[in-house]
């Protein structure tokens, strides 16, 4: 039996159509082949694309972007534990992405941004104003949502649930496995593999992350909270690619920013994509890439 593919959205697809977003998946995959003068090696209709947008529809669902780092910011029903999360993707952030706290100054004033301690959503909000102002092509929505629905993803086990159940039943036990995630989707899969891939049979000889977040602090410590950040069992080959100027993708997953356990073989990087998308991060500017779509390519004819 040939090797299967499965692909892994990420966030901000809520009430979207499966179809045609798998479409778009395709699409961009086949620009970023034709750049090496190869097709896709197996059908369209083969390729499994579980959709699970629908389980993160809350109150950012249809927010025009420019609004919805409010919505998340100043959500009454945020709790104490995600103001802080939220708090320390934003301090990571804008302290890697070299936005200075008299940037943020000038988004608010002087007494609430240079508060010390509780999260307070002003300064959350004059971060993330900042990053838009100072960053080039970076999105304080974006950055601001996809912290948001890692959070719930990490946290809420009715919606882990929901979201792994449609994701594990894209995987036949037994059968050589490609899997590529997105954005929250290398959250989720990493998450599911690490856990569950061996126990379930599953085989995957290549496991691609895309624009992967998996190396922010905070999201880190959740996830080892769940589990030890190990290496899954069942992947062969991990590949991850991200473009620097990507802030979701803020680290590399090397030895510094995402030990993991065993070591060996290595997680390989390509850091150089040059994601044409507004913000960086969307999946059409990775899947483009030359060398992302190789990578698939080739572990699905090895």
């Amino acid at each position: 039996m040939n090797r299967q593919l499965v692909l892994v959205h990420g966030r901000a697809q809520q009430l979207k159509d499966p179809d045609a977003l798998k479409v778009e998946w395709l699409d961009a995959l086949a620009e970023g082949l034709a750049k090496s003068g190869l097709a896709l090696p197996v059908a369209a209709a083969d390729v499994r694309f579980p959709f699970y947008g629908d389980a993160l529809v809350d109150r950012v669902a249809d927010v025009p972007a420019e609004l919805a780092s409010a919505v998340v910011v100043r959500g009454g029903d945020i709790d104490d534990e995600e103001r802080q999360f939220l708090r320390e993707v934003l301090t990571e952030t804008h302290l890697q992405a070299g936005v200075t706290a008299e940037q943020i100054t000038e988004m608010g004033s002087l007494d609430v941004v240079q508060r010390a301690g509780w999260p307070d959503s002003a300064w959350a909000h004059a971060v993330l104003k900042a990053v838009d102002r100072y960053v080039p092509y970076a999105s304080g929505a974006g950055i601001a949502v996809a912290t948001h629905d890692v959070y719930r993803y990490l946290t809420d086990s009715l919606i882990r649930e929901e979201i792994e159940e449609g994701i594990s039943a894209a995987v036949t036990p037994g059968v050589e496995t490609v899997v590529v995630g997105h954005s929250l989707g290398t959250v989720v899969t990493y998450n599911l593999l690490r856990r569950e891939g061996h126990l379930r049979g599953w085989r995957v000889p290549c496991f691609v992350t895309l624009g992967s977040p998996l190396a922010v602090t905070a999201i880190r410590r959740k996830l080892r909270s769940l589990a030890p950040i190990r290496r899954p069992a069942c992947v062969d080959t991990w590949y991850n690619a991200r473009d620097r100027r990507d802030l979701v993708a803020l680290y590399p997953l090397d030895t510094e920013r995402f030990p993991i356990i065993p070591e060996e073989p290595p997680i390989q990087h390509h850091d150089a994509v040059r994601n044409h998308t507004d913000n960086r991060h969307g999946i059409a500017g990775y899947l483009a890439d030359a060398v992302v779509a190789r990578w698939i390519h080739d572990a699905l004819t090895a």
